[in-house]
């Protein structure tokens, strides 16, 4: 109810601008003891995936907490876990504004803002004073700078910065901002990058006594070779997880709404079934070996639970709460927990 009223005010805002606008109030409220009035109970559906336990299957996606600055208001919420990040080794500014779009015609968005984050090294001085004991993913990219032929030697940095805080690691391969970032996808490449991470992981969990799941984060724009070869690259390498998907370079079905031209990834109910599309074939290929998440295009409950249905295991929000609020995540846990066997 409170986020309904807000959204009017927020919605005549620059979007960045009310991006801010918005955490700030989200901090105000944590500190007033006030969060549990902007959204809805959030029920207990505990789910056990990758070695972690989740209070409920519902979680943020990376992109909305970009320096982990705020991950005790925003667990105020109700997830059922965070994803922070994108984060690179080095602080980079990103993409001149704007670079965030609203199309509110078709519950959308299109962001080009690549990484723009404060650096490993602040940001895990962020994380260090987070107090929230949940599940905490940790999104990693390269810097824009970073010749791709080095692109590995960013991942395995960010990987030994954040590991002992991390509960998961995201790999981001499939962000369409930064460039050259989404060849990492291709076979051979993302076999390199795989085994150079598995690697350091293994060096990782001997030091630190403790086995950070892996997870890959992947585009919604492949094609089913595309797919095929990188469930392949994912068992070959012991990834623990998929997340599927990023925001899309595809335009269907708001070609002729405002701002549908600008430059981006667009997210939201427009790359649903392009999203899900993936996540299924995912599914299909992997045959339950490796845990899915499910994101693109979550609006509603019933989207949740057909990420659900499509094979996912948890799913992630960050469109869907720019246009509906936290009373969502309560929503897609319910619808969730209905599909759910007795």
């Amino acid at each position: 109810m409170i986020y309904a009223l807000a959204r009017p005010l927020l919605f005549a805002l620059e979007p960045e601008t009310a991006h801010h606008a918005t955490m700030g109030l989200a901090e105000l409220a944590r500190r007033c003891g006030l969060l549990g009035l902007a959204a809805r109970r959030v029920p207990a559906h505990p789910v056990e995936v990758m070695g972690l336990r989740f209070p409920n299957p519902v979680g943020l996606a990376a992109g909305l907490d970009k320096d982990a600055a705020h991950i005790d208001a925003l667990a105020g919420l109700g997830f059922g876990f965070i994803e922070v990040g994108t984060v690179t080794p080095r602080p980079q500014p990103g993409n001149p504004r704007p670079r965030l779009f609203r199309i509110p015609e078709a519950q959308a968005l299109i962001n080009r803002f690549g990484f723009n984050n404060v650096g490993v090294d602040a940001f895990v001085e962020n994380v260090a004073r987070a107090r929230w004991p949940g599940v905490l993913g940790i999104n990693l990219g390269r810097n824009a700078d970073t010749p791709p032929e080095r692109a590995a030697d960013d991942y395995v940095l960010g990987l030994e910065r954040v590991y002992e805080a991390a509960s998961y690691v995201t790999i981001n391969v499939s962000s369409p901002n930064t460039k050259d970032l989404r060849a990492l996808q291709e076979q051979a490449a993302l076999e390199a990058l795989l085994a150079r991470l598995a690697a350091s992981r293994e060096r990782l969990a001997e030091r630190h006594g403790k086995r950070v799941p892996l997870v890959l984060k992947v585009a919604p724009d492949l094609e089913a070779a595309q797919i095929a070869a990188i469930a392949d690259s994912v068992r070959r390498h012991g990834v623990d997880g998929v997340i599927a998907t990023n925001t899309s370079l595809a335009r269907d079905g708001i070609e002729r709404l405002p701002q549908a031209l600008e430059a981006g990834g667009l997210s939201g109910a427009p790359i649903r079934a392009r999203a899900t599309r993936v996540l299924s074939a995912l599914a299909q290929a992997l045959a339950g070996e490796v845990p899915l998440i499910g994101a693109g295009g979550i609006l509603h409950g019933a989207d949740a639970a057909q990420k659900v249905a499509a094979g996912a295991s948890l799913v992630q929000l960050y469109t869907g709460l720019i246009y509906r609020g936290p009373a969502l995540i309560a929503e897609c846990v319910e619808a969730i927990a209905a599909r759910a066997p007795a």
